[in-house]
């Protein structure tokens, strides 16, 4: 009986369907182009894949999802970032079939690199941090809006805050338009709903920090709260996957640009080619503690003269960082400052 042969199936995954192709090693197609519509997909890997086959698709808005139905039926399954796949985003004929042959041909060859597939608890934190920052979106617009009501009919705004519960009886006895006062009736009650559901998640936030022994310890370093420390470990998720602080530093695009070629060398601004969640909350931390911290205070008047205000304060988050690596890495304590070679001497004074 001949033995089944590896097939290396690529999948262009769109909305409502897929497009699959399959090569075996020497990259003859094996499994000729199919179009399956989702709702179909069941039946057709239960006649179509086997345990020999390996599987690969681009990051996209459902992945996990078919990640997950996908790992039942096939050998393995891989991920890749679709930015990686150069072939595919650089063509300039594009079609289902020519994505998912690429795909296929590149992972015969043993040419791509899989993402990694985070575990469901990590999923769902990360579901629950992009809810939160939806609804911090949402606030923001309603507030913006009714900032432009002030600024239109040049209105003085109340005491305090303008948008505090107590100050509901002055948004309504404004003397608008009838349209006008519907628009802004409705801000409100935006505003209302977005505050009420921000609320909701953080009190969720906070139940899941209190369980969690990782994010426990997040929470001891400087200019971390609940959220951030939240947002940190959902994006971050298995520490060991990153070997030292550089890849972790790396892995959220705070690294420093390096072209080193010939006579020329020269280094840049940070990379941004990483989770930007990471990157941005890692810089609001800075912040705080650029504001508030003596050690950072001080780093930031260091440094600030030399290569002004922002780039200090990527600086003390890309320190930050670091320390979170080896909070998370080492099980470290307040107690703990780095080794001082290369990025680990940045370690002094976070907790």
């Amino acid at each position: 009986m001949e033995e089944k042969r590896t097939r290396y199936i690529g999948l262009d995954v769109h909305k409502h369907y897929l497009v699959a192709l399959g090569v075996d090693a020497d990259l003859n197609v094996v499994l000729p182009m199919r179009r399956v519509e989702l709702r179909h997909l069941e039946s057709w890997m239960k006649k179509n894949l086997t345990k020999q086959d390996e599987v690969v698709l681009e990051m996209t808005t459902n992945t996990w999802q078919l990640y997950d139905e996908l790992v039942e039926h096939a050998g393995s399954v891989m991920v890749v970032h679709p930015p990686h796949v150069a072939l595919i985003t650089r063509s300039q004929v594009m079609t289902d079939k020519i994505a998912a042959s690429i795909l296929a041909r590149l992972l015969a060859k043993e040419l791509l690199v899989g993402i990694w597939v985070p575990p469901e608890e990590v999923r769902e934190l990360r579901g629950l941090v992009a809810q939160r920052q939806k609804m911090t979106r949402l606030a923001t617009q309603a507030k913006n809006r009714l900032h432009a009501v002030m600024q239109r009919y040049h209105l003085k705004p109340p005491a305090g805050n303008p948008f505090a519960k107590t100050n509901n009886g002055w948004w309504q006895s404004l003397t608008l338009g009838r349209l006008e006062k519907m628009n802004l009736q409705s801000n409100l009650e935006t505003l209302q709903f977005a505050q009420q559901q921000e609320a909701r998640i953080e009190k969720e936030m906070t139940g899941i920090a209190a369980a969690n022994e990782e994010i426990g310890r997040l929470l001891h370093i400087a200019g971390f709260g609940v959220i951030t420390a939240v947002t940190v470990y959902a994006a971050i998720g298995d520490i060991h996957r990153f070997e030292d602080a550089k890849h972790l530093v790396g892995y959220a695009g705070m690294g420093t640009r390096v072209h080193d070629s010939g006579m020329t060398a020269r280094t840049g601004k940070i990379t941004k080619a990483g989770r930007r969640d990471l990157r941005v909350v890692m810089v609001e931390a800075a912040h705080v503690v650029a504001n508030s911290h003596p050690h950072w205070k001080a780093e930031l008047a260091r440094l600030q003269p030399r290569i002004g205000y922002n780039r200090a304060i990527v600086a003390i988050a890309r320190k930050l960082l670091v320390t979170v690596w080896y909070v998370l890495a080492h099980k470290v304590g307040g107690s703990f400052c780095g080794r001082r070679n290369g990025l680990e001497k940045d370690v002094a004074h976070c907790l």
